[in-house]
């Protein structure tokens, strides 16, 4: 994978320039959501879709970083702003590298709107590249949304079967479940407090924040305004007909019998750990969902040390 990192900025061809009927906003996002799948991010996209303060690309995932030779379905264009941005992405697609500037000219479609990339896969970027997109971007705005990674890893089988991107196969059976999150589509994701760690380490605190699917299901108005203002809108403005509760996927999900629930949930478990002490918030109930008390958290703390270890060097 090759990086290029144009000193000055590319000259369009006269055609493209005559074409342009809109005022081109900053050639950068103002924001990006790096997931987690089936967290919320739909609902997300929707939301800032619908709101007057922002421009949002015709596609919502644009998943850049990680499948940018791919060029995506383009949806019927609303205007001159997404023909643009359907162009530019097109031209970009094209190409074997990353074009960070290339990138940032695909937000000059919003004007003097917010806009941003909510691109779940990007929980699966390396280092390298997270560091290269903070160095390019220094002032963007990092979004995550964090959902128990019991049940998020749960509903994407779900939709992978769905979609037949997953084999179907018998959801009752303990390690047959075991061995489809092992499926690297699905592992890669599954681990909530890595992805936040690796980008917390580029992104300054400040433009850096955890959202909680809990709060979604529990108060999407009160999650709702609280993104918008990180992202520096008025969550007093209406969203028209798109309502904060308003949730489209809720999508018929694969049986979790109590058995595969216990199975799966001892599979997360040290991650189920990590996100209630790295996280805190709706993540310190996690836990407790599958039984996991605290008097768990602290025989697991005393593994770590070997405590038998360290009685048999005390006698």
């Amino acid at each position: 994978m090759r990086l290029a990192w144009p000193s000055k900025a590319r000259v369009e061809d006269v055609r493209d320039e005559e074409e342009i009927r809109f005022d081109r906003g900053e050639a950068r996002p103002d924001f990006i959501c790096i997931g987690a799948q089936k967290a919320g991010t739909t609902w997300l996209y929707r939301q800032l879709y619908s709101h007057p303060d922002f421009w949002m690309p015709p596609i919502k995932e644009l998943e850049y970083f990680t499948k940018f030779s791919r060029t995506k379905a383009a949806p019927r264009p609303r205007d001159d702003c997404d023909v643009y941005f359907l162009e530019k992405i097109k031209k970009l697609s094209a190409q074997q590298y990353i074009d960070m500037h290339g990138y940032g000219e695909l937000f000059e479609s919003k004007g003097k709107f917010l806009s941003g990339d909510i691109s779940p896969t990007y929980s699966m970027l390396n280092d390298e590249i997270v560091q290269q997109i903070i160095e390019y971007f220094p002032t963007v705005k990092v979004i995550f949304l964090a959902r128990d990674p019991v049940e998020r890893a749960w509903s994407q089988l779900s939709m992978g079967v769905r979609l037949g991107r997953i084999a179907p196969f018998d959801e009752t059976d303990s390690e047959e479940v075991i061995r489809n999150l092992m499926n690297p589509g699905v592992f890669a994701l599954s681990f909530p407090s890595k992805v936040v760690a690796r980008w917390r380490r580029y992104v300054a605190p400040d433009f850096f924040r955890i959202y909680f699917f809990d709060d979604l299901e529990k108060n999407p108005t009160e999650l709702r305004g609280s993104i918008l203002e990180f992202l520096g809108s008025d969550p007093g403005k209406d969203g028209g007909q798109v309502k904060p509760d308003s949730n489209a996927d809720a999508n018929t999900k694969l049986r979790l019998s109590e058995k595969v629930r216990s199975r799966v949930a001892q599979f997360f478990k040290k991650e189920l750990k990590a996100c209630a002490e790295e996280f805190g918030g709706p993540a310190r109930q996690w836990p407790a969902r599958y039984g996991f008390s605290l008097l768990w958290f602290v025989i697991d703390i005393l593994d770590d040390v070997d405590l038998l270890g360290w009685c048999g060097w005390l006698g």
